[in-house]
C-alpha cells in the first residue's frame, strides 16, 4: 500500500475537505482508496455520508481492543472510510497516551487491513505537532502540506517542514513532500502574490492550486464530493490534476497503477 498524509501546521486551511475530495478523485480515477481520519474532530466521515450521530471509529475500537475492520464505513462513495469516532475527554486522553507509547500503532493497524501493494491510503491529520501527526508522518510515503495563500500560513510552513524532516526523511520508503495551495482567490492580489512567492521558492514542490469555488461548500451541503456535485467546476479540475500527479508519483516509485 501507498500511504499519503495530508498535513498542515495550522488549522482552518480546508485540509479535511481536501483530503476527502482527493481520496474521491483517486477512487474515480481507478484506485482502491482507504481514507483514515486521525483528527479528533471526527469530521472526515461527514464528507462520505456517514450519519452524524454515529459514534463508532478506530479510536474507540483501539481502546476496546477491537480490530479496525469493525469501524470501516462505505456509503455512496467507492472510498472506504475509517472514521476517528467520538470520544469523551477522558478516553481521548487515554487514546493519545496509547499513541505516544505505541509509535508503530498506525503502521500495524494499516497492515492488519490486508491491503494490496497498489492500494492507496489517504490520512487526514489535525494541524500542528501531536501524537496523531507523529503517527501519520512516521509511516507516510508521500506528504501533502496544505496551505492558504496568506501570510499566516506562509509563516507556519517552517514548522511543518521541520516535522517532516524529523519523522519522514531518511526512511527508504519515503517519496517526498509537496505543497497544495488551497482556496486561492484570483481576484485578490495578496493571494496571487503569495502563490507567486511559493512557486518561486519551492518550484516543483508546489503540487498545485485549488481555486476558491463555491461548489465545494455546496457539495458538502448536498452530501456529495465536489467531483460528483459539479464535474465541470474549477475545483474539480484542480483536484483531478492533483490526483493525476499523485498517481504518477506513485507509479514512478512502483505504486498504484
Amino acid at each position: 500500500m501507498k500511504i499519503i498524509a495530508v498535513v498542515s501546521a495550522k488549522g482552518g486551511v480546508g485540509k479535511t475537505t481536501l483530503s476527502a475530495n482527493l481520496a474521491e478523485a483517486l477512487a474515480l480515477a481507478g484506485e482502491h482508496v482507504v481514507a483514515v481520519d486521525l483528527d479528533p474532530q471526527n469530521a472526515l466521515r461527514l464528507h462520505f455520508g456517514m450519519p452524524p450521530q454515529e459514534v463508532s471509529g478506530h479510536a474507540r475500537a483501539t481502546l476496546a481492543g477491537e480490530a479496525w475492520q469493525e469501524s470501516i464505513y462505505q456509503g455512496r462513495s467507492r472510498v472506504l472510510v475509517v472514521p476517528f469516532g467520538s470520544l469523551n475527554e477522558t478516553d481521548r486522553s487515554a487514546f493519545e497516551t496509547h499513541l505516544a507509547t505505541h509509535p508503530g500503532w498506525l503502521r500495524t493497524q494499516l497492515a492488519a487491513l490486508g491491503l494490496g501493494p497498489d492500494d492507496v491510503v489517504v490520512i487526514d491529520t489535525p494541524p500542528g505537532p501531536s501524537p496523531y501527526m507523529r503517527q501519520a508522518l512516521s509511516c507516510a510515503q508521500l506528504c501533502l502540506t496544505v496551505s492558504l495563500p496568506d501570510a499566516a500560513s506562509y509563516a507556519t510552513m517552517p514548522l511543518m517542514e521541520d516535522l517532516i524532516r524529523t519523522y519522514c526523511e531518511g526512511r527508504p520508503d519515503y517519496l517526498g513532500h509537496v505543497l497544495v495551495i488551497n482556496q486561492v482567490d484570483v481576484s485578490r492580489q495578496l493571494g496571487k502574490d503569495v502563490v507567486q512567492v511559493l512557486r518561486a521558492q519551492l518550484g516543483e514542490r508546489v503540487l498545485g492550486v485549488i481555486h476558491q469555488d463555491q461548489a465545494v461548500a455546496e457539495a458538502l451541503a448536498y452530501d456529495r464530493s465536489v467531483l460528483e456535485y459539479n464535474p465541470h467546476s474549477q475545483a474539480t479540475h484542480d483536484l483531478q490534476r492533483c490526483a493525476a500527479w499523485v498517481r504518477q508519483a506513485l507509479v514512478a516509485h512502483g505504486g498504484a497503477a
